[in-house]
């Protein structure tokens, strides 16, 4: 029997040791499922409810195995599904292969069926290699560059394949003119920057006496070099969400995340400090990082398109983290610490850092009181708060987008070989579940973790827990938590439409209903329970992570808890508060529960009157 272009592309994918393809299927890759029907289902096929699932399925896979996220869909309306998935993967800079089928070539043009211009439309996502396949010759370099492509500058590749070439018999390329033969695999290689751009950067660097650390998903493999230039800078570290996981939330002087979802002392670093070193981040929200003109920078990126971005950097670094930094580390000069003294030992414990750690410490103190204020009926901080001391130490966490990344951000301590990721730059919502679905792909013997509001549990997690119930059973440790923060409101936007807008909550397009996620969960043979008291909160917990399958948590949290910065300026506060006065609906307790978080960061253990923030600069 002869090999048919699909029987190709499959055997291609082994070869470059795909072993997942997360699909849906239909008639224009009908000729792909045959072939994976003689192939043995090898590479597996993950069949989803919706190919924008498939995608983010891709993307949770990539994101925590390091690996290329391989997805395929049919012409048409399966293509455009994908793209909500592909973009978060390009938004986020992961590496993701999309398959997709288009209509027989001879229909093409003529407004047939589900004939969609695929090459247009995946122009921007899929840009920096897009190829449709019309004869079998293009095998398999067209299938390699998109492989290598993905790779070589973690973004999303596609190739279509009408659905009459997937049945032609397969014929590689000859040794002709205009025939591109082609290889597999990508070599390893580390950029690194030249040694004059290394040593102006570390001018800039040891010139500093206040030194802040930005850190992204770029930095998570440099690890030990960061730790080493922050204390020899006498530096504190803060990390871009992406870059959560990069950097132990234990040490006393990370800041914990930065930004609208960030922490006071990251806030306060960044606001205080004279010299800037960014580590593979690309973090977006300028108004978080120095005045412009206050602090010397210093930019450290793989990807020469994203360097000089956000801030005005007198050094950009074009490199890998870690080679970049061994090459930096041995230019630098302990910190000075106090001025009298020059000793590592001062460096380390000098008074720029040693605000750093107070602040971060008091941090701490301020999120355990506000996890643990009165709610009606739980306090959606304490939910979050007691997994920390819970989360296994090979935990793999994912968040959705909404007042639960709030949490995640901010409450959650995580070390060692925890790994945890969100929709970072897309901030879509709806990828937590299938993000750890694809994580238990990559890593079956791990436990997972989705944090999800009832907003993206409504909109995409309940059809994907079928997905779950359909796979689990292939997982070496059966354990997938799906949290739910059931307050019965798309609660981030309402907050953000009384801070920003001082429009109060509107109910038609805010207010959710309620549904018996666990009661669902148990329909399909997972496991499940409502909690509605906060008595009942860790040991939900601990019956979740410590069960036989799939579990789902149905917390009843509070929808007045406010997910507003604790850094929230004056304006926003202001804003808040007309929204109060113009007749919001859960005005009442939006006021108590707003006051009894603030007064956590008024109790005993505040910094002294001189050492506050201006009142806009204050919560």
């Amino acid at each position: 029997m002869s090999m048919k272009v699909s029987d190709h592309i499959l055997e291609r994918l082994r070869a470059w040791e795909v072993e997942h393809v997360f699909a849906y299927p239909g008639d224009g890759i009908n000729g792909l499922l045959a072939a994976w029907g003689r192939a043995d289902n090898k590479p597996q096929f993950i069949q989803s409810r919706h190919e924008e699932m498939s995608a983010f399925e891709a993307v949770g896979y990539a994101k925590f195995s390091g690996k290329v996220g391989v997805c395929a869909a049919t012409s048409g309306p399966g293509a455009i599904h994908l793209l909500n998935g592909l973009y978060d993967a390009k938004l986020d800079h992961v590496p993701v292969v999309a398959i997709v089928g288009q209509t027989n070539r001879s229909a093409m043009g003529g407004s047939y069926q589900q004939e969609v211009d695929l090459l247009s439309l995946y122009k921007d996502v899929a840009s920096d290699f897009c190829e449709m396949v019309t004869v079998p010759e293009q095998l398999p370099n067209v299938l390699d560059r998109a492989m290598r492509t993905a790779i070589a500058r973690r973004s999303v590749t596609a190739v279509i394949i009408p659905a009459d070439v997937q049945e032609l018999d397969y014929s590689a390329p000859d040794h002709a003119f205009k025939m591109v033969p082609s290889s597999l695999g990508m070599a390893q290689y580390a950029t690194v920057p030249s040694d004059p751009d290394v040593e102006r950067a570390a001018e800039v660097l040891n010139a500093g006496e206040k030194v802040a650390i930005l850190i992204g998903q770029g930095a998570r493999g440099a690890r030990q070099e960061v730790m080493e230039i922050a204390d020899l800078l006498g530096a504190g570290v803060a990390k871009a969400l992406l870059g959560k996981d990069a950097l132990d939330d234990d040490l006393p002087y990370v800041t914990g995340s930065i930004g609208l979802l960030g922490t006071r002392p990251s806030y306060e670093m960044m606001r205080d400090c004279d010299t800037l070193l960014v580590i593979g981040s690309s973090f977006p929200y300028t108004q978080f990082l120095p005045e412009f003109g206050q602090a010397r920078a210093v930019q450290i990126d793989i990807d020469p398109h994203m360097v000089g971005l956000r801030y005005p950097f007198e050094v950009n670094l074009v490199g890998d983290a870690r080679e970049t930094l061994r090459r930096l580390l041995p230019h630098l000069r302990p910190a000075k610490g106090d001025k009298e003294s020059k000793s590592t030992k001062d460096a380390k414990d000098g008074s720029w850092r040693k605000q750093i750690e107070k602040n971060t410490a008091r941090w701490w103190k301020v999120m355990q009181r506000r996890a643990t204020v009165d709610a009606d009926p739980i306090n959606p901080e304490y939910v979050t708060h007691a997994l920390n001391d819970l989360l296994p130490e090979d935990v793999i966490l994912a968040a959705d987008s909404g007042s639960a990344a709030n949490w995640y951000a901010r409450h959650l301590r995580l070390r060692g070989a925890m790994r945890g990721s969100l929709s970072g730059t897309l901030a879509t919502m709806g990828p937590g579940v299938p993000y750890v679905i694809g994580a238990k792909f990559a890593h079956g013997d791990r436990p997972a973790i989705a944090l999800v509001g009832d907003g993206a549990m409504q909109m995409n997690g309940l059809a994907e827990l079928i997905t779950i119930a359909k796979y689990w059973k292939q997982w070496a440790d059966p354990r997938l938590v799906v949290a739910v923060f059931n307050n019965q409101d798309l609660n981030q936007v309402t907050w953000e439409m009384r801070a920003m807008s001082g429009a109060p909550q509107f109910l038609p397009s805010q207010e959710l209903p309620d549904v018996a996620y666990a009661e669902f969960a148990r329909s399909l043979g997972l496991d499940g329970m409502r909690v509605e008291k906060p008595d009942a909160v860790q040991g939900a917990w601990q019956a979740a992570l410590t069960a036989d399958r799939p579990f789902v948590l149905d917390f009843r949290t509070d929808p007045a808890v406010p997910p507003i910065p604790p850094h929230a300026s004056l304006d926003q506060i202001e804003a808040a508060a007309a929204s109060v006065l113009k007749g919001d609906s859960d005005r009442a307790a939006m006021v108590r529960q707003g006051f009894k978080a603030k007064v956590q960061d008024m109790l005993p253990g505040r910094r002294h009157r001189e050492d506050r923030p201006s009142a806009g600069e204050e919560t």
